[in-house]
């Protein structure tokens, strides 16, 4: 049996259900194929810079009950400052903490109500393609334990939002870029008394030991509350190129909460669930992002802020964009002019972000020794104009037209940069 749709979505994370909402907005006809069943998580540290806020306003979805924070405070170089979030006409005030639990199926019920069809615990085994043009017409897919190679899934374009191991991407010969930035992050939760805090938190710095004597640990950790008295903690480090990092995550986030003050609470009896890691796929380190009939966004398209760590932001936003694409296309009355459409959707990523994550690749080659780290963090944060502005950069929140004096200069410096 084929099953057919206009547009086939694969995955139902962020960037598939951004993609899914505003595709089925506009009245197209798509199917959304995701392997596992709602509720369910993710690694992630749960937190939603502004950014991220705003592509959740603009889609509609109700977070009046999720944690709003108002601000990043930073540890580091036996200082700790408080920045708070930057007024701005692009983008809201706050950010917010959501554990994936809640914030996947909260985006996957909207595109559902949207309009879109989603079919879970279905797993694409692989591309159709035209046997001549070599582009994609559908895909194979299978319900949870069938070991066929699966149903047809016809349709005139298909989303790759399989996330990191984009499989259907890889399958069609786009492979990952090993000279791109990739990241590594490892989470839990614990039961705190930090729950109530209003802030983000990163420590820039993680000890062995006592800190200032004893060795530096590479990378980087952070405390996000996410309510309900719960705070994700975690740890992260980040590598120029997609080489293997070799370091014992789970050796390093022991030693880190060995460390911690005891008021925290971060206990193993506090502990709620295990810690789990997850790779981040940084800087555009997959393209083409759009190619005979295939679309990747979020992850699968690696999507992921070199400078933060944030991958929902530019998945919600990868969405709305191919979605934009796919909608534009369906109106033109040819193969050509269709194609043409199509094109706008990579010039428009490397457009808005090409540059911003170029200046994230030199950004990485910097700090991913601990040494320059230490010294960054020294002598930067006694200076709170630096660190404002170094804040606007690391979090994407500055007005990319118009904003003040420091958003006109970090959108001149993605401007003068090559795009990634």
């Amino acid at each position: 049996m084929t099953i057919s749709a206009d547009v086939i979505v694969v995955g139902a994370g962020p960037a598939g259900a951004s993609a899914a909402h505003y595709l089925a907005r506009a009245g197209i006809d798509v199917l959304v194929l995701e392997k596992s069943s709602f509720p369910r998580d993710k690694v992630c540290g749960d937190g939603l810079t502004p950014r991220a806020v705003g592509e959740l306003i603009r889609m509609g979805i109700d977070t009046t009950r999720w944690v709003r924070n108002y601000g990043l405070r930073t540890y580091g170089g036996g200082r700790c400052v408080e920045v708070p979030w930057p007024e701005l006409t692009s983008m809201p005030n706050y950010g917010l903490a959501c554990p994936r639990t809640t914030l996947d199926n909260t985006l996957v019920e909207r595109a559902r109500t949207s309009g879109a069809r989603i079919q879970e615990n279905t797993t694409v085994t692989g591309a159709i393609t035209h046997e001549r043009t070599g582009r994609i017409e559908g895909v194979y897919a299978r319900g949870c334990g069938e070991k066929t190679r699966g149903e047809e899934y016809r349709a005139r374009w298909v989303i790759d939002a399989g996330g990191v191991s984009a499989r259907l991407a890889t399958s069609m010969g786009r492979k990952k870029d090993l000279k791109r930035p990739m990241g590594v992050a490892y989470r839990t939760y614990f039961r705190s008394p930090r729950a109530t805090d209003s802030m983000m938190e990163s420590h820039l710095e993680l000890w062995e030991g006592e800190p200032h004597k004893s060795a530096l640990m590479p990378g980087y950790g952070w405390i996000f509350p996410v309510g309900g008295g719960l705070v994700n903690v975690g740890l992260g480090s980040l590598s120029s190129t997609a080489k293997a990092s070799g370091l014992d995550y789970r050796a390093m986030f022991s030693t880190w909460m060995n460390n911690v003050p005891s008021e925290w609470e971060f206990t193993p009896r506090n502990q709620q669930g295990s810690l789990r890691g997850a790779a981040l796929p940084m800087a555009f380190n997959r393209k083409p992002h759009y190619a005979d009939g295939l679309l990747l966004v979020g992850d699968a398209g690696g999507m992921v802020s070199p400078f933060n760590g944030e991958g929902i932001a530019y998945a919600l936003q990868a969405g709305r964009y191919a979605a934009d694409a796919i909608v534009q296309a369906t109106a033109r009355p040819t193969r050509m002019s269709a194609e043409a459409a199509l094109s706008r959707y990579p010039q428009t990523l490397s457009a808005e972000l090409g540059g911003y994550y170029t200046l994230g690749r030199i950004f990485a080659m910097l700090i991913e020794r601990p040494e320059v780290m230490h010294a960054c963090v020294t002598y930067g944060l006694p200076r709170p104009t630096l660190m404002r502005l170094v804040m606007k950069l690391l979090s994407d929140c500055y007005d990319r037209h118009g904003g003040d004096w420091m958003d006109r200069l970090i959108a001149a410096f993605t401007k003068v940069v090559p795009r990634a």
